[in-house]
């Protein structure tokens, strides 16, 4: 398979991998969630080719995950922002992260710590049934072919 027959599998992930699978694309969407807007701070964080930042933009842009909003007229400047489906992602790119700190952070620890707001402890992600609330691991979980299913 073709990485730009992605998008026309049945399986989700394959289909997602073709909107969000590169390497480029999900540090764009970490600075994103870190508030960053404008195309020069992204580049400046990244480090990135300003020719595949364009690229990473636009295809975020144009799968709806990112928004382009004009925020200077003159010359015409454009920030982008996540879209509610962009934020949709914040689980899981968190749980990426996550996982990272456990297996690549070493001795020292994390190099970010992610605190709720709400109760102010830091937090580690978990994945748990939406039904039951229990926590839900690989070897917990089972499939079926679904109504989405050729």
């Amino acid at each position: 398979m073709r990485w730009n027959e992605l998008s026309d599998e049945t399986c989700s992930l394959a289909r997602t991998l073709a909107v969000i699978g590169d390497r480029w694309t999900l540090m764009v969407l970490r600075e994103a969630f870190l508030k960053v807007r404008r195309f020069d701070d992204f580049q400046s964080r990244l480090g990135i080719a300003r020719r595949v930042l364009t690229e990473r933009l636009s295809h975020l842009v144009e799968h709806g995950v990112l928004e382009k909003q004009a925020y200077q007229t003159r010359p015409l400047r454009h920030e982008y922002r996540l879209t509610a489906k962009g934020r949709d992602l914040y689980p899981a790119l968190l749980s990426l992260v996550h996982w990272g700190d456990r297996h690549y952070a070493g001795s020292d620890g994390p190099p970010v710590v992610h605190t709720h707001i709400s109760c102010g402890h830091d937090f580690r992600s978990v994945l748990s049934c939406s039904e039951c609330g229990e926590p839900v691991e690989a070897r917990a979980v089972t499939v079926r072919p679904g109504p989405g299913a050729r």
